[in-house]
Formats: structure tokens, C-alpha cells, sequence
């Protein structure tokens, strides 16, 4: 080799290094940009989850309060059904005691027509026994022979 060719050698050695550098970090810019774009797929991947999520969680909140608004309405009418059982039970006490008291009135009823005919009976008595004497005194001679 001669002394012309040596720094062409040597260029030569230094521009495939710097050829074989470039080509490592062209290889490296390609990997980190394959790496960027997976990045940015699962970034895209988590974002649609995280939307998926919130729509759920959205209708979730929806879905509770509907059940909340039922359950509020259910309270509700058990508390009705309470009070109307409560007024229900109330009016069976008071049809039982105005039933008791018809009960008393037809036993006093029945006991005054009881005495009321007992009463008759009495004075059916008095008269048969008024018609049974004024019939035994017309049946009665008379002194003095007539009839």
C-alpha cells in the first residue's frame, strides 16, 4: 500500500464506521418508533377501555338511581298499606263494639217483650179470671127466684 492510499483507507475505514453508526441509530429510531406507535396503540387501547368504563359506570349510576327511586316508591306504599291496615283495624273495633252494642240493645229488646208479654199474659189472667166470676155470678140464683 502506499502512502496516498493509506488516508483514503483510513477515510474510507472511518466513513463505513460512521456508516455502520448511522445505520445503528437509523435501526434504533425505527425500534423506538415501532416502540412509540405500540405505545400509542395501547394508549388508543386504554382510552377505549376507559371510555367503555365510563359508559358503564354511567349507566350503573342510572340503574342505581332507578332502583333507588323504586325502592323510595315501595317505602312509600308499605307506608300506605301500614296506615290503611292501621284504619282498617281501627273500624273492626268499632264494628265490633256497635256490634256488642246491637248485641245488648236486642238482648234488652228482648227483654222488655218478655216483660210486655208476660205483662199481657197477666192481665189475660185477671180478665178470664173477671169473665169466669162475672159468668158464675150470672149462673147464680138470685134470692127471690128469678134468674
Amino acid at each position: 500500500m502506499s502512502i496516498v492510499e493509506l488516508p483514503d483507507e483510513q477515510g474510507r475505514v472511518r466513513a463505513e464506521r460512521v456508516r455502520e453508526r448511522a445505520e445503528d441509530g437509523r435501526q434504533g429510531a425505527e425500534q423506538s418508533r415501532d416502540e412509540t406507535e405500540q405505545h400509542r396503540d395501547l394508549a388508543e387501547s386504554s382510552r377505549k377501555a376507559a371510555e367503555q368504563f365510563r359508559v358503564l359506570a354511567e349507566e350503573a349510576r342510572e340503574v342505581r338511581d332507578r332502583y333507588r327511586e323504586e325502592l323510595e316508591n315501595t317505602r312509600q306504599d308499605q307506608e300506605r298499606l301500614r296506615r290503611a291496615a292501621e284504619e282498617a283495624r281501627h273500624a273492626t273495633e268499632a264494628a265490633r263494639q256497635a256490634a256488642e252494642d246491637a248485641r245488648h240493645a236486642t238482648i234488652e229488646s228482648v227483654a222488655a217483650t218478655a216483660d210486655s208479654l208476660h205483662s199481657t199474659l197477666e192481665q189475660m189472667k185477671f180478665l178470664e179470671e173477671a169473665r169466669r166470676t162475672i159468668r158464675d155470678l150470672k149462673n147464680m140464683k138470685l134470692p127471690g127466684g128469678t134468674h
